[in-house]
């Protein structure tokens, strides 16, 4: 056994050195590239060396599980040396990498199967400790089994006390469920352990591909590395027709994918052999990609699901009755309702049009001859229809998109003039400008946003607030003021991409939305507001600034804004929900900001940790299910459409019934009405 070992070890060597030669081929593309285009490319030296080092080993073992300490330290030989490396155009230390990552999963696969074997005593004085940053690297290899022993116990006893939050209903039967449990928990492990070791592309080139992206994130965390499959995937992400499975799919509790919707006349209808429910076992392609979905991470599922160089999927799935069937599917090019524009009707007083933006896509591909705003520019003519009074834009989860269908969507709401300042890595500026004379809607309009309105939603509500065009509501945006562009690394093989960031705007003003965000006229308590990501707590993000510009613009007359935004202040003040909703973020506040206490790795301790905020949660849901007072009803061109879509009244209702639970709307109408109040 020994000889075959190193046998295949010695083998192996040659491999991971012409991926090597691979990995330096392609990094010193993406460097020569990022030197040349990049907004603000840094220099190769030891920040970027340790940075990517750090954020290597945080991804190959984010836990402290899997390599010991010895490990940890030979490898630190590299942390100041990759750029070096990078400079002389060496990756041979990959091979270390690889080479520590395949033993320490091998090692994490034996203590598996081992421990597999073994009963659990759960009545021992163990602890698990928790921590907001990450632990260092200080097992002993002779540590490593009891971790994961630990790890395996805590996890065991924390899927089973998610069944019930009664104790007593569970306790009688903890000797049965623990038994299926762990079976299900060590199977699911050592599932993950194999398949990564097995992975059809090797551990070299998972390894690569981390490498490559981490080394892109060092200039900012908007520039990433993109292989064909995951660019294809990025890009169908931001358009509203692609090739598809016709499967609308979820998650449930479980963490299985489960088949939510299947889309008339698509392709999985034309089989007739899928059914509402049906789990998806496994994916694969024809290039030999395969993953079992309890095994594979979600991104690497989605990405062979939803990547448009992968025009045949092979599906396995569940059926209710437990038969296990393959089904091979042929894409074909669908609208992707879930990322287009839609309009609705909202009453309370008077009509107002409701428009949801879910992000600024675009005719990526040429499958379609509209983006975004063509599609905000018919709904807004088929409210005008049903005599709206205002109009309601939702940006609210918005991450971005296209600059240009942003770009002519201000242009609908204004005259004409400038919209934005770009500066490029040579400090040159072009001050970007409406096209077209005159508006398309001259109505009054107020903006949602949160924490995860980002990019050209910033832009758009940027330029809306300085032409008073709109009031803007909800809490602070992302602060994502920065652009890019995807560029292929060689023009005559287009298999490696990077997401690349060129550019970043500024307001008319001078100001920059970079780190500060757009703050909205009238701020109103979002739930979990302090803890989504923003870009002020991203590593290497962008600095904020301003710059000198003298643009000449004509915004319009605030038309009583300060009346209106004092009224909804204080409305928002005297708001039972808003003032429930304040309270409610405090506690989950606290709940991210303190440490959490280390726990005993008993069945009552672990229930009463899983169970511990239970009350808290039950106000969350109770917050998010709150129905406005509004009237909400389809616009009547749609309502005559949806009479013959059956698929589309099934979106409807479930759009509808997401709206009522909108408290944000709700004020958004308040605010119009006071608007065309005051006007009178």
């Amino acid at each position: 056994m020994r000889v075959f070992l190193l046998g295949l070890f010695l083998f192996s060597l040659p491999l991971f050195a012409q991926n090597g030669v691979k990995t330096c081929k392609i990094l010193s593309k993406i460097n020569a590239l990022i030197q040349e285009q990049h907004y603000k490319p840094k220099p190769i030296d030891d920040s970027l060396s340790v940075y990517v080092f750090d954020a290597l080993l945080d991804e190959l073992d984010p836990n402290r599980n899997l390599f010991t300490k010895n490990e940890y330290q030979k490898l630190c030989k590299h942390r100041l040396a990759l750029d070096n490396y990078i400079q002389q155009k060496d990756c041979s230390f990959m091979t270390d990498f690889v080479l520590a990552y395949q033993n320490g999963l091998e090692r994490k696969k034996r203590i598996l199967e081992k421990i597999q074997k073994e009963a659990f005593d759960y009545t021992t004085k163990d602890t698990v400790k928790f921590s907001k940053t990450n632990f260092p690297f200080d097992l002993e290899e002779t540590d490593l089994e009891k971790v994961w022993k630990k790890r395996i116990r805590y996890d065991i006893l924390e899927d089973i006390s998610k069944l019930s939050a009664n104790l007593d209903s569970i306790t009688p039967h903890f000797v049965t469920l623990e038994k299926s449990t762990k079976f299900k928990i060590l199977d699911t492990n050592l599932c993950k352990v194999n398949s990564i070791l097995s992975s059809q592309k090797g551990l070299e080139y998972e390894i690569q591909n981390s490498f490559l992206n981490i080394f892109c994130t060092y200039f900012d965390p908007h520039t990433n590395y993109f292989s064909v499959d995951a660019k294809s995937s990025f890009m169908s992400s931001l358009s509203t027709s692609t090739l598809s499975l016709g499967l609308n799919l979820t998650i449930n509790d479980k963490e299985e994918i489960i088949i939510e919707e299947i889309v008339p006349a698509g392709p999985a209808d034309k089989t007739g052999k899928f059914e509402k429910e049906d789990i998806i076992l496994k994916v694969s392609n024809k290039k030999g990609d395969e993953y079992s979905v309890s095994c594979a991470s979600l991104e690497k599922v989605g990405e062979l699901l939803f990547s448009d160089s992968n025009t045949e999927i092979e599906l396995t799935i569940q059926k209710k009755n437990g038969n296990i069937i393959p089904i091979l599917l042929k894409k074909q090019v669908m609208k992707a309702t879930t990322n287009a524009v839609y309009s609705y009707v909202v009453e309370k007083e008077t009509k107002i049009g409701y428009i949801n933006i879910p992000s600024f896509y675009s005719d990526f591909d040429g499958y379609t001859v509209q983006g975004c705003a063509d599609d905000v520019a018919k709904e807004i003519l088929k409210l005008q229809k049903d005599t709206i009074k205002g109009l309601v834009i939702d940006l609210q989860n918005n991450g971005g998109g296209s600059m240009d269908e942003a770009i002519k969507l201000v242009g609908m709401f204004i005259d004409y003039g400038p919209i934005s300042v770009l500066v490029d890595n040579k400090n040159k500026l072009n001050t970007l400008k409406d096209p077209n004379r005159g508006s398309f809607y001259t109505g009054p309009v107020v903006l949602l946003i949160n924490g995860n309105s980002a990019s050209a939603s910033e832009f758009y509500s940027a330029a809306m607030q300085d032409y008073n065009r709109a009031i803007v509501i909800g809490s602070k945006s992302m602060g994502k003021a920065s652009m890019q562009t995807i560029l292929p690394l060689d023009e005559n093989n287009q298999q490696d991409f990077v997401k690349l960031t060129v550019e970043k705007f500024y307001r008319i003003t001078g100001d920059s939305n970079q780190i500060k965000g757009i703050i909205p006229d009238v701020s109103i308590p979002i739930l979990f507001d302090s803890i989504m990501t923003r870009e002020i707590s991203l590593k290497n993000a962008l600095k904020y600034d301003s710059i000198g510009v003298k643009n000449r613009f004509n915004s319009l007359p605030k038309n009583n804004f300060e009346k209106i935004i004092a009224l909804s202040d204080a409305r928002v003040k005297q708001s039972p929900l808003f003032k429930e909703i304040s309270i409610v973020n405090s506690e989950i506040n606290a709940i991210y900001q303190n440490q959490k206490k280390p726990t005993r790795i008993i069945f009552k301790d672990v229930f009463n940790d899983v169970h511990e905020f239970d009350a808290l949660w039950k106000k969350v849901k109770k917050i998010a299910e709150t129905e406005s007072s509004c009237t909400i009803t389809n616009n009547s061109y749609d309502l005559e459409k949806l009479k013959f879509d059956p698929y589309e009244q099934d979106i409807n209702t479930f759009r509808i019934k997401n709206l009522r639970m909108n408290p944000y709307l709700e004020e958004a109408i308040a605010i119009l009405n006071d608007y065309n109040n005051l006007k009178k």
